[in-house]
């Protein structure tokens, strides 16, 4: 018999990608009976859901960022476990991301069909590495899907950062990191490169931080960076590393750092001229997304005659991928945010 091709059992509807075979949405944009949820980003993790299947992590991770709006029923599945929906087998793969991140397999009458959700394939100690499925159609974000993305080596870039500490050790350095798997990379990447020092956090970073450390990721001393008096710079930081959201670099909470050197940590330093809007004095290309050329050796690795296209720089991608013999089309998902 042969087996049905994914689109006949997956569609797109207004909540978001749904497998009408298994009765489940996919990382829904609106509360839906049953979610499969890929990682805990807000874009992907929406509250409101009855029942919620996603790894241990990504659970916690929800439940520390919505609350009692997580999900009414939240199912916990390990890596590589199996679970049957309706009739649809589905389980877990790493997909390098954050801390818990996961694509979804979807596996119908011997066809398969691989979710990636958000994804890298630079190493991160912070989080379980991307593992390729083999598939029948490979489901791929592509939001550094242009040949002018390529990311450097994360730890050549933290290099940079410590030099310019080094050359400066009266002023701080403030990084913008998202709360949710970028400070903690960068926490980890520091570690790695000889920074034992404490790291001061804004606040808004603090709880993530003590949950991956209740995960088993080990970040080092970590001190609270509150804001000195109005007007008065607290001078214990000078030639200190302290973390932040990005929106706080550059407000008057920034301001009462001593001299701060404002640093951004994104893909999107790649190019020069947000940085410049951005106020940022010291780029740094760390993102937690895969690269032009990590999203054409995925493709490839999965071996999928076909991929679909969730969100990002779709047209070129789609492009490449037909170069490469590779079947492809943009889905018409919408409400999943690029890194800013």
């Amino acid at each position: 018999m042969t087996a049905p091709h994914p689109q006949t059992w997956l569609e797109v509807r207004p909540e978001g990608l749904y497998c009408r075979s298994g009765a489940f949405f996919v990382d829904p944009l609106r509360p839906v009976p049953l979610a499969v949820v890929s990682h805990g980003h807000s874009d992907h993790a929406r509250p409101g859901h009855d029942a919620v299947l996603a790894t241990t992590e990504t659970l916690a991770i929800m439940q520390a960022r919505l609350g009692e709006g997580a999900a009414r029923r939240p199912q916990a599945l390990a890596y590589g476990e199996t679970i049957r929906l309706g009739d649809v087998t589905v389980w877990l793969a790493p997909a390098g991301h954050v801390l818990g991140s996961a694509q979804v397999v979807m596996e119908h009458r011997g066809a398969r069909a691989v979710y990636s959700g958000d994804y890298k394939r630079q190493p991160d100690l912070t989080c379980a590495a991307f593992v390729a499925v083999p598939c029948d159609v490979f489901i791929t974000e592509a939001t550094f899907g242009l040949p002018v993305f390529r990311h450097p080596d994360p730890l050549a870039e933290i290099a940079k950062l410590l030099h310019s500490v080094a050359m400066f050790p009266e002023r701080c350095h403030v990084i913008g990191a998202y709360a949710l798997g970028k400070a903690q990379r960068l926490i980890a990447l520091l570690r790695q490169a000889g920074w034992h020092h404490p790291i001061w956090l804004h606040g808004a970073l603090q709880p993530l931080c003590d949950l991956y450390a209740r995960h088993g990721i080990e970040l080092g001393e970590l001190r609270p960076a509150t804001a000195g008096a109005k007007g008065q710079a607290r001078q214990e930081l000078a030639g200190q590393i302290v973390l932040a959201p990005p929106g706080a670099i550059a407000d008057r909470w920034a301001r009462r750092l001593p001299d701060p050197v404002v640093c951004l940590a994104s893909g999107w330093m790649r190019v020069k001229q947000r940085a410049k809007q951005r106020g940022v004095e010291l780029p740094l290309v760390i993102s937690d997304h895969a690269d032009w050329d990590e999203l054409l050796a995925t493709m490839r690795e999965t071996g999928a005659p076909e991929v679909w296209i969730t969100h990002g720089r779709d047209e070129a991608l789609a492009h490449a991928a037909a170069a490469m013999g590779i079947r492809a089309r943009a889905l018409a998902l919408v409400g999943y945010e690029e890194e800013s």
